[in-house]
């Protein structure tokens, strides 16, 4: 029987999660962070949120979401997860996908995502070092039993997001590096911590970018004084790279890099990078994560900075939702 989660639920479906998702390192779960997690979320909708009995055994849980303000979300749902009990079969995942697709249908949807802009957050853990942590999955791995059901329904397995990590404490930035940001020092740029009193038209460099995300936490953290690293020319901002921020399980946050279009070519971009990743250790930062396309030509810089993919995950998508639904039924 599938049917709508419900409160008492919660124990047993806490219980699946940590014996089949922690199996492929995602974060456990507490009957709070599951319900924070889940349900008290503003894009909650009891409809995509599903459990599995057999028996009286819960064997099965689902979840999804809709919102038509999300990236994508006039047309499509998103599916976060689905976890059944070991034994339980991939019958029982493709009915729990088919149950969020019908539900998707219903309110008007033509499509189902599983990306990145899905707003329900799944920490998960470094398999080389589980104490250190990312607090997002931005698709699913290939090893799992959800991925080889999507594919089954007509999922098209659109991209790969690399999980990549870095554990700080010997980090250099290396000769290479630095002759970068000495040649462009000659042509007049530097690289340095952003000073209100100094630097001009971070506004304007942003707008540039395009990027709200940046326009909001960048602002925000430069106002705030949080530590910001900025490329300049004649004191008006071309680049920037983070804000520097220790979250209090050790890990570096920044929200991007960026170096305006008009300023592209000198080696600005690598050169924050890694200024960025030294200024993390020295703030005592313990390790670092990022995610990337694996087609991104970025992955490099990375790579040279000696960050390591840890994890990979798919980006699919299946459209006509309505179309095969129909013909399913």
């Amino acid at each position: 029987m599938i049917r709508p989660y419900r409160a008492d639920d919660l124990p047993e479906v806490v219980a699946l999660w940590n014996q089949e998702a922690v199996k492929h390192h995602y974060q456990r779960l507490t009957n709070e962070s599951f319900t924070r997690t889940f349900i008290k979320q503003p894009y909650y909708d009891p409809a995509c949120v599903l459990v599995a009995y057999e028996d009286d055994e819960l064997v099965g849980f689902a979840a999804g979401c809709t919102g038509d303000d999300l990236p994508l979300g006039e047309a499509a749902g998103y599916i976060t997860c689905v976890w059944v009990k070991e034994g339980s079969g991939p019958q029982l995942v493709d009915q729990l996908v088919g149950r969020l697709e019908q539900r998707f249908v219903q309110l008007g949807k033509i499509q189902a995502e599983v990306l990145f802009f899905n707003p329900v957050k799944l920490g998960w853990h470094m398999p080389s070092e589980p104490r250190h942590e990312h607090n997002n999955a931005p698709g699913i791995s290939k090893d799992l039993p959800l991925y080889r059901c999507l594919v089954q329904r007509g999922y098209v397995d659109r991209a790969t997001q690399c999980g990549m990590y870095l554990k700080l404490g010997q980090f250099n930035v290396p000769g290479d590096i630095i002759a970068k940001e000495q040649r462009a020092a000659e042509k007049g740029y530097t690289v340095v911590r952003f000073d209100s009193a100094v630097h001009q038209d971070l506004n304007g460099l942003l707008a540039a970018l395009g990027n709200p995300q940046w326009q909001h936490e960048i602002i925000e953290a430069a106002a705030a004084g949080v530590p910001l690293l900025v490329a300049a020319l004649d004191h008006q901002c071309v680049g920037f790279a983070g804000p520097i921020i220790r979250q209090t399980n050790g890990r570096a946050y920044f929200s991007g890099i960026g170096v305006h279009p008009e300023h592209e070519g000198h080696g600005l971009g690598s050169v924050l990078f890694f200024r960025m990743v030294e200024a993390f250790q020295a703030a005592g930062c313990e390790y670092s994560t990022l995610f990337t396309g694996s087609n991104n030509p970025a992955i490099r810089i990375y790579e040279r900075a000696g960050f390591t993919i840890e994890k990979q995950f798919s980006i699919l998508r299946k459209e006509r939702l309505a179309c095969v639904n129909s013909k399913r039924s």
